[in-house]
């Protein structure tokens, strides 16, 4: 099931996305809560006519460095021995539509498309056996990244955490396998990046038991699991577009920061 958050008429709500194609999608709102028992209420509305906003509102993103291979070698850096964790505020994320607001501070934003798990219960100390069962679902995720400040700085809080840094989208699959999944990020058009998740270094179920060790996740908690080889600039006017396999597309355009 597809579940999409949006806003209508100035009320917010859930909906399951029905329908295929871009003229032919369909919302039907959902009764409470998505990480709970809910019910479709059988009220649909016409995808085109609500604002999609992100799919989620987490307390935490949890962001993973370094998860490819080929993504570590194209920086000059190694492969961690263990996983790299960061965090993204919750003022970072934006929904698909949502504009990136290109930071004063750099010159060098790069784009970063990633999968993104969704925690659907609270978890601390999660078994690999049990991953499965705290996880609502994925969505599409760019990591957008002023590399120039990551470079000088040695914190990446505001290289990575920057206000609009986190676009996630356009809505979390919850019935997906993960393991092997295409992923790709286009930029006005022309292919940047295209690698697969299975080229992951460290699995979905290794990334929640090692964070989950240490905190404890809630529902709508976002965890993003790092991305393929192929990062470079966004330019204010730019247009990003993160395609995961089984997902869909997230899309945003890059202005200059009023």
């Amino acid at each position: 099931m597809r579940i999409a958050r949006f806003s209508i008429d100035g009320n917010v709500a859930f909906g399951a996305v029905e329908g295929e194609g871009p003229d032919g999608l369909v919302l039907d709102i959902i009764k409470g809560i998505p990480y709970a028992e809910f019910e479709l209420s059988g009220t649909k509305v016409p995808l085109s006519k609500v604002r999609l906003l992100p799919p989620v509102l987490p307390n935490k993103v949890v962001a993973i460095g370094r998860n490819y291979a080929e993504h570590a070698a194209e920086l000059g850096n190694e492969v961690p021995d263990v996983p790299v964790a960061f965090f993204k505020p919750t003022t970072s994320v934006i929904g698909s539509g949502d504009a990136i607001e290109y930071p004063s501070f750099s010159h060098e934003l790069h784009h970063e498309a990633e999968l993104a798990v969704v925690i659907g219960r609270m978890c601390r100390e999660v078994p690999r056996e049990r991953v499965k069962d705290v996880i609502f679902g994925y969505t599409c995720a760019n990591d957008v990244t002023a590399r120039d400040a990551q470079r000088r700085e040695k914190q990446w809080a505001r290289a990575k955490g920057f206000d609009t840094s986190c676009p996630l989208g356009p809505w979390v699959e919850t019935d997906l396998d993960p393991s092997d999944l295409t992923i790709q990020a286009t930029v006005n058009g022309e292919q940047r990046q295209l690698g697969r998740t299975s080229d992951m270094i460290r699995s979905i179920e290794d990334l929640v038991v090692h964070i989950t060790e240490a905190m404890t996740l809630l529902p709508g908690d976002v965890i993003l699991t790092g991305t393929p080889a192929g990062v470079g600039p966004l330019h204010v006017g730019d247009e990003v577009a993160v395609t995961i396999e089984g997902i869909g597309t997230l899309t945003n355009k890059v202005i200059k920061r009023g």
